[in-house]
């Protein structure tokens, strides 16, 4: 077997018999039994890092084993695995995290009840990320893809006794149901299209057929593309789907960094990315202008939470639509790219909020507050001096987050917003700058609210001295994943050997080229899109350095020096609506309450009095009631017309007639006589009157 399928198996299964070890031996084997998944975890980062690093070294990895399923006439499917430099760097940021959450989590969730078990979904999981990762078919990534929802909405569910952490699993297994619907039908109108559902036939027959663009059904393609793409709207939580990501806070925080920062969240971001080569420029705009709305609306939304975890949760749905949207004008290279360093910064980000949430979680119970809520900003402030690792990490993921230089978020998102300025340029239409627009103000927006956090959580006086007397740094198992993901954090590691802080060339980049669009428009053509990038790269660092200084310079002013009189400024939004909006998620849940829940709650109560009224008591019980009429009837008929005097009736005369013969049979011989005798006269009496 080649040492490279090797390897894939023992990333894809390693993780799945952790699963079963927890779930199965792990109360029997104790708490010490979540070190084998720990264990688990880094080995299997270990294997996808040293994959990675042969072809980050070496030539391309293109290796695509596959095997027959099943074959009915015409159509059969295959399983295998797509082993190429996508897959193995995706393969290495869910192994590093996944690993990095088993570790942060030993000693976060110690003590929980649910402790074995909570590693063991853990397990199932990354089981179900990797799936995605190595499928080298849209149908083998369907599986998976249901698999994680359903691994999701069992961590999400974790602490399932509070009513708010069931709904919110609940939430997010139905909002992702709404977008795999399409996905699927999307995959079957591909495989009408194209002929195949593995990457590379689709790849492959669009190649061909793009001279004659599959004789008038580019439109299909188009319609097949924005139906597969639904299915990364719900997993990527983009507008419209986007609801469930910030309910979904309600798990554990690990959970939140697994699921919500770099995994689960970018499996839809990596299926659109998988698709770029066969997705038409009308489906690359529709998912352009989602990943733009996506963008806006989580940046907008994230200014005005207080919930740690919620500020952290918008800001990831407003990076996912930034990464979409890079998808859509093209930009598949810098869109991975951003996933890549998202993970990073975002993991740290989310680890560093169950730090301080830990922190405080443990010094309010010693002075047993059960009331305070330790995810609330206005609960915290100057945590710096008593949390000194958690703050300096965290202050290293907001300036990544925000762009500024010498960090790998600047590249990222230069690379995005280079391309947006260059799509605008491209297009002469007055819409194409809405693009850029979208992408410098959700830029501008990120940097700020990111240090309106940093400063709430880290700076000015307590909110409560006697907790705040009581709040200690994490533990060297919770700040180790931490310094770590810092580190990470840094330009340098994705740009080696180059250290130019404002170029993103280096090994990264190197490894993972820009892909080709296969269906022939000239305005995606690789070396056409280049050159507008490199064209339209230094307005973007300018722009973007103006930006991410900017709304960090705001910060500062609002809730730092505290220059500016917050609640008079509060009060000015509120009074020209601003501040509801945002505050209250634009009011997306209330309008699909209003337009969505609601009718179908009603329309479910109609259809549910008509099917009991008019169907079940009156068609169905009627017919029930008509039938035992019928029978009682029957019945009588039987029983006293058939049975009493028909039946019974011939029985009463024969036992009569058996009666009086049997009195006749006395057994005395001149009875006999007799009456032989008479009957002899009666006969020979009637024989002579004849």
């Amino acid at each position: 077997m080649d040492i490279r399928l090797q390897f894939a198996l023992l990333i894809l299964l390693l993780p799945l018999a952790s699963f079963v070890l927890q779930i199965f031996f792990g109360k029997r084997l104790g708490p010490r039994a979540v070190w084998i998944s720990v264990a688990t975890a880094f080995f299997t980062l270990f294997l996808a890092g040293s994959m990675l690093l042969s072809v980050a070294l070496g030539a391309p990895m293109e290796y695509y084993p596959e095997a027959e399923w099943f074959s009915l006439g015409e159509f059969g499917l295959t399983v295998g695995f797509g082993l190429d430099n996508l897959a193995l760097a995706m393969l290495v940021v869910v192994a590093l995290i996944s690993a990095l959450v088993h570790l942060y989590s030993v000693e976060y969730m110690r003590g929980d009840i649910r402790y074995n078990r909570y590693f063991g979904y853990l397990g199932l999981f990354t089981f179900s990320m990797n799936g995605i990762v190595l499928a080298h078919s849209l149908i083998m990534m369907y599986m998976f893809w249901e698999l994680v929802g359903l691994s999701s909405y069992l961590l999400i569910g974790h602490w399932f006794e509070k009513e708010s952490a069931a709904n919110a699993s609940k939430k997010a297994f139905l909002v992702n149901r709404v977008g795999d619907i399409g996905m699927f039908i999307g995959i079957m109108i591909i495989w009408y299209v194209t002929g195949d559902v593995t990457f590379q036939g689709m790849y492959d027959n669009v190649n061909v057929d793009k001279a004659n663009m599959f004789a008038g059904q580019m439109g299909l393609l188009s319609v097949a593309g924005g139906l597969i793409f639904m299915g990364a709207v719900g997993k990527s939580a983009q507008f419209p789907l986007h609801i469930w990501l910030p309910d979904a806070m309600e798990g554990p925080t690990p959970v939140s960094a697994l699921i919500h920062a770099a995994t689960m969240v970018a499996a839809g971001v990596y299926l659109t990315v998988r698709l770029f080569p066969v997705l038409t420029p009308d489906a690359l705009l529709f998912v352009a202008s989602i990943g733009a709305i996506t963008a806006l609306l989580g940046a907008l939304t994230a200014m005005t939470q207080f919930d740690i975890k919620r500020v952290l949760a918008y800001s990831t749905i407003s990076q996912l639509g930034y990464m979409i949207m890079a998808v859509g004008l093209g930009a598949q290279q810098a869109a991975f790219f951003h996933l890549s360093t998202h993970a990073m910064f975002k993991g740290l980000l989310f680890l560093c909020s169950g730090s301080v949430i830990h922190a405080l979680h443990h010094a309010l119970a010693h002075k047993n507050d059960h009331e305070t809520d330790p995810q609330d900003m206005r609960n915290m402030g100057g945590l710096a001096g008593k949390m000194p690792i958690t703050y300096a990490t965290m202050f290293i993921g907001a300036l990544a987050i925000s762009g500024v230089p010498l960090f790998s978020g600047f590249l990222s998102k230069d690379a995005i917003l280079a391309g947006t300025l260059a799509f605008a340029q491209e297009n002469p239409a007055w819409w194409a700058n809405l693009f850029p627009i979208a992408g410098f103000a959700a830029a501008a927006i990120t940097a700020f609210y990111m240090f309106r956090l940093i400063f709430m959580t880290f700076h000015g006086k307590p909110a409560d001295a006697a907790v705040h007397e009581h709040v200690h740094e994490s533990p060297l198992v919770m700040t180790g994943p931490l310094v770590l993901l810092a580190a990470l954090s840094f330009a340098m590691f994705f740009t080696l050997p180059q250290v130019n802080p404002l170029d993103s060339e280096g090994w990264f980049t190197q490894a993972l080229p820009q892909a080709i669009n296969l269906t022939g428009h000239e305005s995606l053509d690789v070396e056409h899109l280049e050159h507008g990038w490199h064209d339209a790269h230094d307005s973007a660092v300018r722009l973007s350095l103006g930006v991410a200084g900017g709304g960090i310079a705001l910060a500062v002013l609002f809730y730092l020096l505290k220059l500016v009189n917050m609640a008079a400024l509060a009060g000015a939004m509120k009074r020209i609506g601003f501040y509801q909006l945002s505050f209250n998620k634009f009011y997306v849940d209330e309008i699909y309450n209003a337009l969505i829940y609601r009718p179908f709650l009603w329309l479910t109560r109609v259809i549910t009095w008509i099917d009991w009224t008019f169907w079940d008591q009156w068609f169905i019980d009627g017919i029930g009631r008509n039938t035992v009429r019928a029978s009682n009837r029957s019945g009588w008929l039987d029983f006293v017309w058939l049975d009493q005097f028909l039946i019974d009736g011939i029985g009463r005369l024969t036992q009569r007639l058996g009666h009086t013969g049997r009195k006749l049979q006395g057994g005395k011989v001149q009875n006999y006589l007799v009456w032989a005798v008479a009957g002899a006269m009666l006969v020979f009496f009637i024989s002579g009157s004849m």
